[in-house]
């Protein structure tokens, strides 16, 4: 390199970081937390309970969804463990506690294979806090008062939904432990599993659109607090991916939401518990989808 090169070199531009003589190389995007915090999360938890459930308005609005009927005139009502002998699919009636022991192995066992023992934990706590107090909330803490004079089958208390909380709580754990580069494809099938689970309990009447919604909103919160306590660098963050995923991931829950909430008898309430359905798979998504914050350089010599 000659004289002039090099006092040309000395005067380029160094960024940050950057070792001199080197050229900056655009890299993947750097991780950043969630969009979505933990407090907006509970806050909405708290607004749908109160609404839906504590206001005469909200009951009667959601006891309106169901009839006499039962649970037979849904479509998935031959997978939902509901009809005798029928196969249920998981989360749905005895497959709950299965499926909840199988994806915590799984995490345990991504956690041990790729040893990220601090995002290990905090995916636990995830399912372990979103499970918990679902039931504690649902079963102890929140009651459900009749305030509309409503029949005995709809004063039984079911906010948060515990069969919700566990694709919830899975998919956001599995989020937290697998790596950035498959993360938006685990995101997106938790999305969809979630989508089916929401719109087939109320398809079945087995919960209320309120129900759903919470259950995904206590996870999101869990998830939100979780990633913020890890470092930033580990939190979950973004990573280059297929530009039409997040449409695909949408498009594919919205068809699953739309056949597991549909009924025979009512096209009102197959569009309601689609609806409610796809917004917890929506929620899902934007708590645990990446986000770009800025771009990070690699360094490679200049030629010399």
């Amino acid at each position: 390199m000659t004289e002039q090169d090099s006092s040309t070199l000395s005067k380029l531009p160094v960024t940050p970081g950057q070792v001199p003589g080197t050229t900056a190389e655009p890299s993947l995007w750097r991780t950043k937390r969630p969009r979505v915090s933990a407090l907006l999360c509970l806050t909405g938890f708290l607004s749908v309970y109160l609404i839906a459930v504590c206001t005469p308005f909200g009951q009667r609005a959601e006891n309106a969804l169901f009839n006499s009927h039962g649970a037979k005139p849904a479509w998935i009502y031959d997978w939902s463990g509901t009809a005798y002998n029928s196969p249920a699919l998981p989360p749905l009636d005895d497959t709950a506690m299965p499926t909840l022991v199988v994806g915590v192995m799984v995490i345990v066992a991504v956690t041990l294979v790729r040893r990220c023992w601090l995002h290990g934990c905090a995916a636990a706590g995830v399912v372990i806090v979103t499970l918990g107090g679902t039931e504690a909330l649902s079963k102890v803490i929140l009651p459900r008062p009749d305030l509309v004079g409503a029949h005995v089958s709809l004063i039984e208390a079911s906010f948060p939904s515990g069969h919700v909380a566990i694709p919830a709580g899975l998919a956001l754990g599995a989020a937290l432990v697998t790596s950035p580069r498959i993360r938006p494809y685990i995101t997106a099938t938790g999305m969809l599993w979630l989508a089916v689970t929401a719109a087939a309990v109320q398809a079945t009447y087995h919960h209320r659109p309120s129900d759903v919604l919470g259950a995904t909103l206590l996870a999101c919160a869990c998830y939100s607090f979780a990633a913020r306590l890890l470092p930033s660098a580990g939190a979950p963050g973004a990573t280059r991916r297929p530009h039409a995923l997040p449409a695909v991931a949408l498009t594919l829950s919205a068809a699953g939401a739309l056949v597991a909430g549909a009924r025979d008898d009512s096209v009102t309430q197959s569009l309601v518990f689609a609806a409610a359905a796809f917004l917890c798979a929506s929620l899902l998504w934007y708590t645990a989808a990446e986000a770009p914050a800025h771009t990070t350089r690699r360094t490679r010599p200049t030629p010399g």
